[in-house]
């Protein structure tokens, strides 16, 4: 007989391992980041000063997702975002990648299946942890729910933005994590670095069942062909993720917390083009669950449903 911990699966093989699920995730959303591995000349990821974001040397577990989906022509913003926010092919939906902020029919699907929505059904909290500036928050709802994806998707849910306010008292966190655009406007905000950054979205996230935060300097840098500036996009980035997955640790969540990143098309790892790419996107996955999360996603649209299913279980 096999020694009391072994487990079988009836048929003379070893059952598979458990999945073990997180209380909570935490989803990074990072804008026109595509799978690294091209050509060293034109491909920032590759020597940039860090290790997460090259694949061929990154310590996290990682794979490629697939951001085209079937459907002729680069992918796009819009398109790419409803997708991995819904979990639904919205460029087949629609018959095409759409640029920019969502289209009527593709508001119409982040509306009935964001993954707020979706939280909120099920009777989970879930929050966009991104802080607005002054005008967000003049703007008429309706001028609001035409803005981008990820706006769209937690209007959807009828859930509260952040503010500046929010961000002075280290509840929130700005697209630009380190607040250089904010104080260059202007605005009477602290400054952070990077880690600082991090370490509020680490603490953030353990405050509720699920936690969506957009970065898209990547994907500014990507356009600009700048290498200079995507080696230090990366290198901010890479200080700011492992940040947050520090402060997890700290506060002693690493295992009930799985913390995603991902995007929605290439741009950043291919600086000869001004375009966005046909790359996959890497999906890096850390924290209970992460293994099967993995396993079971190779298109942008699966990573919602997995996630779904391991914390609504």
């Amino acid at each position: 007989m096999p020694p009391a911990s072994d487990t079988t699966d009836g048929v003379g093989g070893r059952a598979p391992d458990p999945v073990v699920r997180p209380r909570r995730a935490l989803l990074i959303f990072v804008d026109g980041l595509g799978w690294s591995g091209g050509d060293p000349a034109t491909d920032p990821c590759r020597d940039y000063g860090g290790t997460l974001f090259d694949v061929a040397r990154t310590d996290a577990p990682c794979r490629p997702l697939d951001a085209c989906l079937g459907v002729e022509g680069l992918p796009q913003s819009a398109t790419g975002q409803t997708t991995l926010l819904c979990g639904v092919n919205a460029q087949a939906a629609v018959g095409r990648h759409v640029p920019g902020f969502p289209t009527a029919p593709l508001r119409e699907i982040l509306r009935k299946k964001s993954i707020f929505v979706q939280l909120r059904d099920a009777g989970r909290d879930g929050i966009f942890l991104n802080a607005f500036r002054p005008l967000f928050f003049r703007l008429p709802r309706a001028m609001q729910g035409r803005l981008s994806a990820t706006t769209v998707a937690h209007l959807a849910a009828d859930r509260s933005f952040f503010g500046l306010g929010d961000l002075a008292a280290g509840r929130a966190v700005y697209q630009e994590f380190t607040n250089r655009e904010l104080i260059a406007k202007g605005f009477d905000v602290p400054p952070f670095t990077p880690e600082h950054a991090g370490r509020i979205l680490g603490r953030e996230a353990l405050q509720r069942d699920f936690t969506l935060y957009e970065y898209f300097q990547t994907d500014r840098a990507g356009h600009a062909q700048d290498r200079p500036r995507a080696h230090a996009v990366l290198q901010d980035l890479e200080t700011f993720v492992r940040a947050a997955l520090s402060e997890i640790e700290h506060r002693g969540a690493t295992p009930d917390t799985l913390v995603l990143l991902t995007s929605d098309h290439g741009n950043l790892e291919d600086l000869s083009t001004r375009s966005h790419t046909r790359n996959p996107v890497p999906l890096l996955a850390w924290g209970p669950g992460a293994d099967a999360l993995l396993a079971r996603c190779t298109r942008l649209d699966e990573v919602t449903p997995a996630l779904l299913s391991l914390l609504f279980v």
